[in-house]
């Protein structure tokens, strides 16, 4: 086994959970009155054990985390509000549905990732203490949640909102 890859492997999703945990945290805060942030309110404990779970694997492999990585994930995750949403100054429908988008890739990756390591831990003792077959299969359960909210979001995010403001739909080219 080539540690030096794993070890690669293992901190670019540590930095992935990073930016995970912290995303989920803030679209959680944000939409607390609405399905997405009950949802979330169970989910963000869940991701929280993912990564501790992941840098239980790292200790036990003797895998250092790596201090720019796990920097940058919080950077990236800083900067990811930045983005230009339809509303300067206020969270919109938008915003949670590019969140919820970024949840879903990132609980491919968490799949993904305990799917490796089980494969991985067949061919390393020090990793069978793991149970990363439950792990993968908690996770599809939690992208499959992911996916059917972020379709209610998307649904939301590009309702005509002339009906409620009574404007005008602006018109559509052919």
């Amino acid at each position: 086994m080539n540690l030096k890859r794993l070890g690669i492997y293992l901190n670019d999703h540590l930095m992935g959970s990073t930016v995970g945990v912290d995303l989920a945290r803030r679209t959680e805060r944000e939409n607390r009155s609405n399905p997405v942030g009950q949802y979330l309110g169970t989910l963000v404990p869940l991701l929280e054990q993912d990564r501790a779970t992941l840098l239980a694997v790292m200790a036990a492999l003797d895998v250092k985390p790596d201090p720019l990585k796990v920097g940058g994930a919080w950077l990236t995750e800083k900067l990811s509000r930045l983005k230009l949403n339809g509303s300067w100054l206020r969270y919109s429908p938008l915003s949670r549905l590019v969140e919820l988008e970024g949840l879903c890739v990132g609980s491919h990756g968490r799949v993904s990732m305990w799917r490796s390591l089980e494969r991985v831990a067949a061919k390393d003792p020090r990793l069978q203490r793991f149970d990363f077959g439950f792990l993968a299969e908690r996770a599809e359960g939690q992208l499959l949640t992911l996916q059917n909210l972020r379709l209610r979001a998307t649904d939301t995010a590009f309702a005509d909102t002339s009906v409620e403001t009574g404007e005008a739909p602006v018109p559509t080219e052919a």
